[in-house]
């Protein structure tokens, strides 16, 4: 019981845990699907956005190269433009640049973010389905998952990482961008604060000098305005170099992200592959080890096992307490299993969320595979797409050839044609590198898809192994825990023996030890005493020999007393004799108070002594309670301890008798001495002897209570033999349920074989139906492979027909060609009509297998309507089952109600016995607690119906809801396969009408005159498409396979939902009767007012609902309203109706909830009539049952057929796309029949002007050789070469086909008319195949509407195992309730037994006063007899009182004495008869207790027949052996007799021979044969005595068979207790392991988030380290930038300084250059124009216009005179130039050859120019330079454009300082910044004048007239 109490707790424990995990499983999947959704949204979203986004880019780009053709031409133009717009519009142009090229980056870096997290969010997809598929159900190891926490946390932690270093280094980028930006707009503002500050005093200088401006004034605007143009020209290209620059940065970004994100990819996959080995080992290593360890267990427990046998067969207590340790360790053990298992449990669940993986990873590998399909599709159309621009260039270049005018264009064409190849090849190798990594990958994913397979059917065959070898050792563990409770059992019994055993020998011993003591004690006394008297005694004797001696002092005293008074003279010496006395006397006198005291002590011990004897016979008494107590049923040990307490009770007494004898002894002997003591020793005594009296009154009375007690406790083991009986009667009808039970498992496992055999002998009818289905796809192979070959013979026959004409219309062919061709037609003919005989014998083979088959198929649908009676029969068969089952639960229950019936009888008895002594209160209570009991249960029962129909009609719902999903999921299911077939069988039509189009293109090109060559060709097609057409085949065969055992598992569902319909027919049916049984019982009203009330109920919601809808509808409007503008007014009416239709709302409410509280009231007031539903809830459990095993069976057989079904899909799409491979093959063979076709066509022109092509290919290929260059002419000659060997094999095909074609042609001629004749035959034979053709169509459509109405009985069946899934959950609720109600009856039962116990004790109680008071009762009425007597008497005595008066009266003294005689006589007999009555009044109270003690006595003696019945069977049964024995004995002694009769008639002829001797012997044999009859006697005798000492014997071993029966029921009781105690120990200790579990899980739960903390601060701490580091590194980088910047201060400082110096220096100063040649210009010009020269010295020199006239004015000759000072060296002002050696004949030549010397002189400088950067040099002719030069004056332009065209080939390094140095800085932003003034123009500073340079070869002349044009 307690067994199966405990599998039902784990049933419904897993039963729960069950839900729980369907729950959870549903959340878990509802979320993630919600999650795929929202991401393939996103996912949708953001292709959306990229499309979007590359839109913008290209209009962007589209914009941009616009924008840079228009700013390649706008600077041209705007260069000239005003000054005033190149000041105010420069920093907009500059910022809108910048946006065109941010817009552009932007929107890519913006594409590139977006694709990185699309497949950034793909990959976290995959990785936390993996993840939530790993996890599941939280049941798996907390080791497993903490590994994973950490790992997550580190992918994360890394991932966060790289994203922190990501930002931080596109931070730094965008920094330095940023900070670049700033200091160039920084840098240009500045700059054009300058210009307008220099601008603005330019202005200033203009307006104060405008008078005296003159023409170098002009020439400085100029400049400026041209530095200015130049810079913002400059300008715009930094802009460009520095946007190009941040594209590129952009570039590389972009590239080191998208590498980066590559590289994590790479990392996560393999860290994915590397976890799943990881998880896949770790799981086989856990296996393993759980596989040994239950090994091991399973070991420990079969030793434990042995053990526990070996250890029973040993008695001793040493071996009990090995077994107790061993029953320890084996429930420890026993822990472990369990915990083993619970692992084992968690690790199939982890197996099978490992296979969901793997399942998921292969449809996205499948979906992947799909996508490199379409990949591939796409690149073979994009090659195919080249290879026809290939053939439409090749025909290009053909038709250029041809042509001989367009030579230039030929080669033009052809080096393109050698870049195209030379592009195809490149592309090719690319092509061939993606097919190679395509292969390289696709072999990747099948190894590792083939590595996954071997792994995971390995890990199915370990599993599936291990999982075997689980339940067997669940089998053996289940055994042996079932032996071990077993010996479990019978240790405990036997410990409870042990223990009782030993309490009993623990309680004797401490008996004995306390009497050991006490016996002890009272020898110590005793001999005490005795010492004591021995002393006195001596102390006597001392004193009597005192006595004589004082008595002899005395006799010398008086001797001397007489002689003193004969002497009178010794008066003195009288004196001194005595005094001498007195202090004798006074001697005398001390000893005897010292006697006195003795005595007194005596006393006290003697009264010690009686003390202790008291106390011993209490001791006496309590150990001999204590004996009776625990040896109850014992009756001889009870009478030996009885006995050894009463000897030693005697021998107690006898002691302190002993003591008082010896006391009274001494007592005599002090009497004798002394005469004081003595009287005070004899009232000692006779209170010692009334004492012990009294000790031996008590002794009799405690043996009456002993033998009280004893019956008592017979009582009570009669009353516990009989709960024994009715505890084993229960035990024998469990035991038989029990067996009743396993017979019916049996008969399910019998059922379930039977099951699987039919399951077999299914499998074996669709292996066959498949074998069926295979022949028949072969058979229309070949009828299909026959009509093609027939109309391939009509074909042929229409062509051999034409050639026939033909030939008649041509020149006859010789002869022996036309032989040869008939002999060969004749012979392929032959060889036609034995294969056409071959194929129509293989048809009737085909046909004859078709029937056999057909016939096999009828044979089997019998045999499975056979299987499906036998299985109806079973199911028969358990119906009946559980109607007997019901029967005998209902038995069952009648038992308990007459148990209960008897208990109420026993009741009522107890009640009416009460009736004398109690009130009625106690009644009127009791029916009061039965009537609120019955309530209870009444409302408890109605209660549990009404919440049991509210969850059936919950779970109808629920129920039907899921059977409408499941309709349209296979209705959806049934249009997906019937739109895959069409699909299917559209695409095959399309085949057949594209393969019918290009046989009709084929008809007409054989019409043409390329027929002879294509013949061979079609064949090869012909052939290739054969074999296509076998590929369809087979697919279509294995789709027909696919089909095939669709129907094998509908067949499978149907018989399945074909049982369940029939169980739940069955279930209608009872359901329906049960209905009738409510319906007579009179529950019609019951029902319908349920009913009514809840369609009211029903009616109310709807209303509510629509209230509610009106309000929401209503809100909705209110805030539409709310925010438009223009309903205003409307807002608050509506609000108003509002409220209104709210407050009536609540007025309805509340009518409704007054409604409700009177339907509670209706619903109460019906509770009553709810009773009857318990015997059916009774017989409904057994029903549950049976539904809850169909409700598992059927769960298992709807998930494999779901799992099935789920695998048919995978094949179905794997179907599809091996099609469209197969398509995309049709078509790729399409386009190269296509190409083939054309090429023939190309080459039958070809042949005629192979020649000239060849000669005009050469011509062309001389000439690009002479004019190309060296390896265009290599590429021709390698084409050449190509098309020379190309041309030469397609002359050798052409030959081929040319030869072919003739002889097809000689024997198309031969065989036409046989051939005519075939096609007749063939003509029919096609109408036949025709025929067959439709009628397999017509098949077709029919199996098409069998699986379609299959499909409908698929949705029933569906539909209904739906409804039986609802109706055993609420069978499964209706058990639920029951248990709760069978533990509610248990615990009221528990109530009312103990409350029957406590009225048991009260009745008890109330006879025990009830007794008390019937022996009142009779003593009251004796006492009123007695009365009544004594009245009577007196009333007689007045009488006769009267009568003497009267006879006084009449004087009559005779009579009255007489009268007083008879009164004195009457008296005495009435003292006798009150005597009489006394004494029988006595007599009859000793009846009564003598019937008591008799009825006792029957009791056991009824209790002593019992027992003397079992042993009267026992000794029966020993009879019956006995029996045995002596039949055996018997025969053995018949055998004896048989060989001694033999001996006797052998003895008789010796007795004959020997009668003469007898007859002498006769006397002798007289005395032997006396002697024997004495022996004989003896023996008899001695047989008797033994028979006697038998019985004897015999009734020994009956009262020991008693005594062990007795001993039996008090080992049972303390059996009982140690149970009790094992079971409390046991709770103790499991709540506490409980609690320590509790606290573990709480501490390891703390350790996570501890670690998770801890993890968090190191990764914050981590952060921390890096920020400080980069922060100490930019603080390093800070500190060398401002040293740099210091250091550049200075350097700029010195260099200002520098330039302020030279600038103070060159203000004063004058160019000696310039000077000097205005000096010898003013002599080389005439005279005329001298004085504009002096006027333009004098205004570089600073002289004034009109000190200049006045000169000019004063003398004409000053001239002469100034520079006859000058040359003589006058003029101090001007600085002499130094002596060279080429000056020393100054004086000798003329001035002009002075002067061209000077100038040549000059036109070499000796001071090197001044050394620039390589950046700041520009060449003359550089496009600023140009830009600059196009700005300078007119006056200037002319010079300089005249000397720089001679010096345009000079060095820049070579070239004079004027020419080296740039008037502009070329470079806006040097190293200085452009407002240093080193960088600034010279012409802002220093005036400039271009030198002239004079070559060797012109003469002085020209330079004079150069210089007279200046």
């Amino acid at each position: 019981m307690c067994q199966n109490e405990r599998l039902k707790k784990l049933y419904t424990d897993l039963e729960e845990k069950h839900e729980a995990s369907e729950l959870q499983i549903k959340q878990q999947s509802s979320s993630y699907r919600s999650q795929l959704q929202q991401k393939e949204e996103e996912i949708n979203h953001l292709k959306a956005r990229q499309t979007a986004l590359q839109d913008e880019l290209l209009r962007l780009q589209v914009a941009a190269q616009s924008a840079h053709s228009g700013a390649a031409t706008a600077p041209a133009a705007t260069a000239p433009a005003s000054f005033s717009y190149g000041i105010s519009h420069p920093v907009s142009a500059f910022h809108e640049d910048d946006m065109d090229f941010g817009d552009v980056i932007s929107s890519q870096q913006e594409i590139n973010r977006l694709s990185n997290e699309v497949s950034r969010l793909e990959s976290e997809l995959g990785h936390w389905r993996h993840i939530a598929q790993v996890q599941g159900a939280q049941s798996s190891d907390q080791t497993e998952i903490c590994k994973l926490q950490n790992i997550i946390k580190e992918l994360k932690q890394n991932r966060s990482q790289e994203i922190d270093d990501h930002q931080h280094e596109m931070s730094v980028l965008q920094n330095a961008h940023q900070q670049k930006l700033t200091e160039i707009s920084r840098r240009h503002r500045e700059e054009l604060r300058d210009y307008e500050e220099r601008i603005e005093e330019l202005e200033n200088l203009l307006q104060q000098g405008g008078s005296g401006v003159t023409v170098t004034d002009h020439s400085k605007v100029y400049e400026m305005q041209n530095t200015i143009q130049s810079l913002q020209m400059e300008r715009v290209e930094s802009s460009r170099k520095i946007e190009d620059l941040e594209n590129k940065i952009k570039e590389i970004h972009k590239r080191l992200s998208s590498a980066e994100h590559d590289r994590e990819v790479c990392k996560k996959e393999q860290e994915r592959l590397e976890m799943e080995k990881r998880q896949m080992a770790e799981q086989c290593e856990r296996l393993k080890l759980d596989c040994r360890e239950a090994q091991q267990s399973a070991l420990r427990l079969t030793d434990a096992v042995t053990e526990d046998e070996r250890s029973l067969s040993q008695s001793a207590s040493v071996a009990e307490v090995l077994r107790l340790q061993q029953a320890l360790t084996d429930a420890e053990n026993e822990v472990k299993r369990l915990s083993s298992l619970n692992q084992d449990t968690n690790l199939a669940e982890d197996n099978q969320k490992l296979q969901m993986c793997v399942q998921t990873l292969e449809k996205e590998k499948s979906l992947l595979s799909q996508e490199k399909e379409e990949l591939q599709t796409s690149l073979s159309r994009l090659s195919h797409e080249y290879e026809v621009i290939k053939s439409t260039a090749t025909r290009d270049s053909d038709l250029s050839s041809q042509v001989h005018d367009l030579k230039h264009n030929l080669e033009a064409k052809e080096q393109e044609l050698n870049q195209s190849i030379h592009e195809n090849e490149i592309l090719m190798a690319e092509l061939e590198e993606l097919d190679k990594q395509n292969q390289e990958a696709t072999k990747h994913v099948i190894l590792i898809k083939e590595q996954l397979s071997k792994q995971q059917s390995e890990g199915d065959s370990v599993i599936k192994r291990l999982k075997e070898e689980l339940d067997d050792e669940k089998k053996r563990t289940h055994q042996l825990e079932d032996d071990k409770m077993n010996i479990i059992k019978e240790l405990n019994v036997q410990k409870e023996k042990l223990t009782h055993s030993e309490q009993v020998l623990s309680d004797l011993q401490l008996t004995k030890q306390k009497l050991e003591g006490k016996v002890e004690d009272l020898v110590d006394q005793l001999s005490k005493s005795e010492k004591n008297n021995f002393d006195i005694q001596k102390e006597n004797r001392e004193l009597r020999e005192h006595i004589r001696q004082n008595e002899e002092e005395l006799s010398t005293v008086r001797s001397e007393l007489t002689q003193s008074q004969t002497q009178g003279s010794n008066s003195n010496l009288k004196d001194d004799l005595l005094r001498e006395k007195e202090t004798e006397v006074q001697s005398l006198k001390q000893n005897l108070s010292e006697i006195e005291q003795l005595n007194e002590h005596l006393k006290q011990v003697a009264f010690d002594l009686r003390i202790e004897n008291e106390k011993l016979v209490v001791a006496c008494e309590d150990v001999r309670n204590q004996l009776e107590e625990s040896v109850a049923g014992n009756n001889q040990i009870s009478l030996e301890k009885a006995a050894i307490l009463e000897w030693e009770k005697a021998q107690l007494e006898a002691e302190p008798c002993r003591a008082e004898k010896r006391l009274l002894e001494e007592g005599r002997k002090y009497r004798q001495t002394v005469q004081g003591p003595s009287s005070t020793h004899s009232p000692d005594a006779s209170a010692l002897q009334l004492e012990q009296e009294r000790l031996i009154q008590l002794n009799q009375e405690k043996d009456f209570e002993i033998a009280e007690l004893k019956k008592s406790i017979e009582q009570m083991d009669t009353d516990h033999k009989q709960t024994k009986e009715t505890l084993s009667s229960s035990l024998e009808e469990q035991k038989q349920l029990a067996q009743l039970i396993n017979e019916k498992e049996i008969c399910i496992v019998k059922l379930k074989e039977k099951s699987s055999e039919l399951q077999r002998e299914l499998d074996r009818c669709s292996q066959a139906l498949r074998k069926n289905e295979t022949l028949r796809q072969t058979i229309e192979e070949k009828d299909r492979s026959l009509g093609s070959m027939k109309e391939e013979n009509n074909h042929l026959q229409e062509e051999l027909e034409r050639l026939r004409e033909q030939q008649s219309r041509a020149v006859p062919v010789p002869e022996p060609r036309t032989l040869d061709s008939t002999t060969e037609l004749e012979s392929e003919l032959s060889q036609l009509h034995t294969i056409k005989d071959h194929l129509e014998e293989e048809i009737k083979h085909h046909q004859k297998m078709i029937e056999d088959q057909n016939q096999n198929k009828m044979q089997l649908l019998q045999s499975l309507q056979e299987q499906k009676k036998a299985m109806d029969e079973f199911k028969y068969q358990h119906e009946q089952m559980s109607i007997t089952h019901s029967r005998l639960f209902l038995e069952k229950d009648e038992e308990i109600k007459n148990l209960q019936k008897t208990i109420e009888q026993i009741k009522a008895q107890l009640q009416e016995e009460r009736q004398d002594s109690q009130t009625e209160n106690s009644d009127i209570f009791q029916e009061t607690k039965v009537q609120s009991l019955n309530i209870e249960i009444g409302s408890e029962k109605h209660d549990l119906s009404k919440a049991e129909t509210e969850r059936l009609v919950k779970g109808i719902k629920e129920r039907e809801l899921e059977i409408k999903l499941l309709n349209e999921k296979n209705i959806s299911l049934t249009k997906q396969i019937d739109q895959l077939s069409k699909d299917e069988v559209g695409k095959l039509t399309q085949i057949i009408q594209q393969k019918d189009v290009e046989i009709q293109a084929l008809h007409a090109r054989i019409s043409s005159a390329s027929y002879s060559q294509d013949v061979v060709y079609l064949q090869q097609q012909v052939q290739a498409y054969a074999m296509e057409r076998e590929k369809v085949m087979v697919v279509l065969s294995e789709k027909t396979r696919e089909n095939s055992k669709l129907k094998s598992e509908y067949h499978k569902m149907i018989d399945i939902l074909s049982a369940k319909e029939a169980a739940l027919i069955k279930l209608q049916d009872e359901n329906k009767k049960m209905s009738t049984r409510f319906e007579s019982s009179g529950q019609d009203m019951f029902k319908e007012t349920i009913q009514n009330l809840s369609r009211i109920i029903r009616e109310k919601d709807i209303e509510i609902d629509a209230l509610s809808q009106k309000c929401q509808t209503l809100l909705t409007v209110l805030q539409t309203s709310g925010t438009g503008s223009e309903v205003g007014g409307v807002n608050s009416n509506q609000f108003e109706e509002l409220l209104q239709e709210r407050d009536k709302l609540k007025q309805q409410v509340k009518k409704m909830e007054e409604w409700k509280q009177q339907v509670m009231t209706t619903v109460q007031n019906m509770q009553h009539e709810s009773a009857q539903l318990q015997e059916e809830l009774h017989q409904l459990q057994a029903q549950v049952s049976v539904d809850s095993d169909n409700n598992t069976k059927l769960q298992v057989n709807y998930t494999g057929l779901i799992q099935s079904y789920e695998q048919n899909e995978t094949k179905l799409k794997n179907f599809g796309q091996e099609l469209a491979q197969v398509q995309h093959s049709i078509g790729q063979l399409c386009t190269t029949k296509d190409l083939l076709l054309g090429k023939l066509d190309s080459m039958s022109p070809q042949l005629s002007p192979g020649s000239s092509l060849t000669t005009q290919a050469a011509e062309p290929l001389k000439a690009s050789q002479c004019s190309g260059p060296h390896e265009s002419s290599h590429l021709l000659q390698q084409e050449v070469d190509d098309l020379r060997k190309s041309l030469q094999e397609k002359d050798a095909t052409i030959r081929t086909l040319q030869e072919n074609n003739h002889r097809l042609s000689d024997s198309m001629a031969a065989s036409s008319e046989g051939e005519r004749k075939e096609h007749e035959q063939t003509d029919s034979e096609v109408k036949q195949l025709k025929e067959k053709q439709e009628v397999l169509q017509n098949l077709l459509k029919e199996k098409d509407l069998l699986i379609k109405a299959k499909s409908d009985q698929l949705h029933s069946s569906n539909e209904n195992f739906a409804n039986k899934v609802s109706e055993n959950e609420l069978l499964r609720q209706a058990v639920t309730n029951l248990k709760e109600r069978i533990l509610i009856l248990e615990m009221d039962i528990s109530k009312l037994k103990g409350e029957n116990e406590k009225v048991i004790e009260a009745s008890k109680g109330k006879e025990t006063e009830y007794q008390a008071l019937q022996e009142t009762n009779m003593k009251f009425s004796m006492m009123l007899r007695e009365k009544e007597f004594e009245c009577h008497s007196m009333r007689e005595k007045a009488l006769a009182f009267e009568q003497l008066l009267k006879e006084k009266e009449q004087g009559k003294a005779g009579e009255l004495n007489q009268l007083l005689n008879a009164v004195k006589s009457m008296q005495e007999k009435t003292v006798t008869f009150q005597q009489e009555r006394d004494q029988v009044m006595l007599a009859l109270k000793q009846k009564q207790m003598e019937t008591s003690t008799l009825q006792n006595e029957v009791q056991r003696l009824r209790d002593k027949e019992a027992r003397l019945n079992q042993e009267l069977q026992r000794l029966r049964d020993h009879l019956l052996e006995s029996e045995d024995s002596h039949t055996r004995e018997a025969l053995a002694a018949e055998d004896r007799e048989a060989k001694l009769r033999k001996k006797v008639s052998v003895l008789e002829e010796k007795l004959v021979s020997s009668s003469n001797a007898m007859e002498n012997a006769s006397h002798q044999a007289s005395v032997q044969v006396e002697s024997l009859q004495e022996q004989l006697n003896m023996v008899s005798k001695q047989r008797d005595e033994t028979a006697l000492q038998l019985s004897v014997s015999q009734e020994q071993v009956k009262q020991y068979a008693m005594s062990l029966t007795n001993l039996q029921m008090v080992l049972e009781h303390f059996q009982q207790e140690e149970k009790a105690m094992y079971s409390a120990e046991l709770e103790k200790q499991n709540q506490l392991l409980t609690e320590w579990k509790k606290k573990a899980e709480s501490l390891e739960g703390k350790v996570l988030s501890l670690q998770e903390r801890l993890d968090e601060a190191n990764a914050a701490l981590d952060s921390a380290s890096r920020l400080t580091e980069q922060l100490d590194l930019k603080e390093e980088q800070i500190e060398e930038l401002k040293k740099q910047n210091e250091l550049h201060q200075e350097m700029l400082d010195d260099a200002q300084k520098k330039l302020m110096s030279l600038v103070n220096s060159t203000e004063g100063k004058v160019d000696k250059v310039l000077m000097r040649n205005l000096f010898i210009g003013h002599f080389h010009t005439p005279k005329n124009q001298r004085h504009e020269v002096l006027r333009l010295m004098g205004s570089i020199l600073g002289v004034k216009r009109e000190e200049m006239e006045q000169l000019f004015a004063e003398d004409q000759g000053g001239v002469t005179r100034w520079m006859a000072g000058w040359l003589g060296g006058g003029s101090k002002s001007v600085p002499n130039t130094p002596l060279r050696p080429n000056q020393q004949s100054v004086f000798n030549s003329s001035f002009s050859e002075l002067f061209v010397k000077f100038l040549e002189t000059e036109s070499h400088p000796s001071v090197p120019p001044p050394k620039l950067s390589v950046h700041d040099l520009k060449p003359l002719d550089s496009p600023g330079r140009r830009k600059v030069d196009t700005g300078t004056a007119e006056g200037f332009r002319d010079t300089a454009e005249s000397r720089a065209g001679r010096r345009t080939d000079m060095n820049p390094f070579l070239a004079p300082r004027s020419a080296a140095v740039p008037l502009i800085n070329p470079a806006g932003h040097g190293p200085g910044g452009p407002g240093h003034l080193l960088l600034k123009p010279i012409s802002d500073v220093l005036p400039t004048f271009t030198p002239l340079p004079v070559s060797p070869d012109n003469s002085a002349g020209v330079v004079l007239k150069d210089l007279l044009k200046q």
